[in-house]
């Protein structure tokens, strides 16, 4: 019988994983990984849900996935990689935010933690495979898209390599979120009407501008219309905003009108626009940090630059220097230090992080 360690998050989809496979054959044990200390934020900058439990999220998640465990009569395992997970994911996160970029650090929490670390310590444990309730596909050696499009993961999985995607299960990429709930509460599983988690996962459920004051000092400066060159507002820190962004400005009577275009880093300005006008969109990008799963080089294929964004028709070129030109059809808020993911029809095929953003073959000037 053939071993598979599932990722247990606490979470809906990772527990349907582990059922699934287990009423497959496998013999199945559940791997807990604790990544981020919270204690380190001393009274958890204002998550409700603390006060009233004395328990953080991460602890009851953890109960969660014991509680699964034990229904699913499977082993649960339990690791920090607290260390592992500062050093190669919430450091890149601070290092990306201080040059002006919008980092994903699920994407290198993936690459360097759920399929490196996890993978080793499976390994340890004598595992033949591993799971996670991703919804993605291995078909043929490629890495494919998810049956429920609205759910595909594979942009966050585009950073691994061939190797990390061999002996790996997702048991939900056939089936829909809404049948995973349906066999969760079937088997009355306490995760069933468990909410999805979002956003950045060490921040969780808290105010992202007050955890960040923790970690980086805030600086404020002005905000100028792009086109007029006039100031029109204060920000209060270029970490703060992403471009493309319309909500959550805080910048005065018109905000409701207000897109962010542009940072200069040098003399801490926010670059707004008023309307969706022409300073929101770009025809090329060059990526760097490019990966490869497969031994697919296309130089037409689709691209996302954001997650669950249309599929878009781009041209790829190849450099020198192993960054790849990737041109394009007028696109909206395409932003550096996010990942663009490359895609052969419903191929994963890789991809790289976006380093300067281009029109007409020229950097734009207001985008770092």
């Amino acid at each position: 019988m053939k071993k598979v360690i599932v990722g247990m998050s606490g979470g809906v989809d990772s527990s349907v994983c582990a059922y699934l496979l287990k009423k497959e054959g496998y013999e199945v044990e559940g791997l807990f990984m604790r990544n981020w200390d919270s204690s380190l934020n001393n009274d958890f900058l204002g998550n409700p849900t603390i006060g009233k439990t004395n328990i953080c999220p991460q602890e009851e998640d953890y109960n969660d996935a014991l509680k699964v465990c034990e229904k699913l009569e499977i082993k649960l395992h339990r690791i920090d990689f607290i260390k592992e997970y500062w050093d190669y994911v919430f450091t890149y996160f601070l290092d990306e935010l201080k040059k002006g970029r919008t980092p994903n650090p699920d994407i290198m929490c993936n690459k360097y933690i759920k399929f490196d670390y996890f993978l080793k310590e499976a390994k340890r444990l004598g595992a033949d495979f591993i799971a996670t309730g991703h919804y993605a596909k291995i078909e043929d050696g490629y890495l494919k898209k998810s049956y429920d499009s609205n759910k595909d993961q594979t942009y966050f999985l585009s950073q691994l390599s061939k190797e990390q995607l061999e002996n790996v299960l997702f048991p939900l990429g056939d089936i829909k979120k809404e049948e995973v709930r349906k066999i969760a509460s079937e088997l009355g599983l306490v995760t069933a009407e468990k909410k999805d988690s979002t956003g950045i996962c060490f921040i969780g459920e808290r105010n992202f501008k007050e955890f960040l004051k923790n970690y980086l000092p805030a600086s404020p400066g002005k905000v100028v219309d792009i086109e007029t060159k006039k100031v029109v507002g204060e920000h209060i820190g270029l970490m703060y905003y992403t471009i493309g962004q319309r909500k959550g400005l805080n910048i005065g009577g018109m905000q409701d009108k207000m897109f962010v275009v542009g940072k200069n880093m040098e003399n801490n300005i926010l670059y707004v626009s008023f309307g969706d006008n022409e300073y929101l969109y770009s025809d090329s990008c060059i990526i760097s940090d490019v990966n490869f799963n497969c031994e697919l080089r296309p130089t037409k294929c689709f691209a996302k630059f954001r997650y669950r964004q249309e599929d878009i028709p781009v041209e790829i070129e190849y450099l020198d220097n192993a960054e790849l030109l990737v041109k394009y059809q007028k696109v909206k808020s395409v932003t550096p230090g996010q990942a663009c993911v490359l895609y052969d029809e419903d191929i994963c095929i890789g991809g790289g992080i976006i380093k300067t953003v281009q029109k007409k073959n020229e950097k734009l000037w207001y985008l770092l």
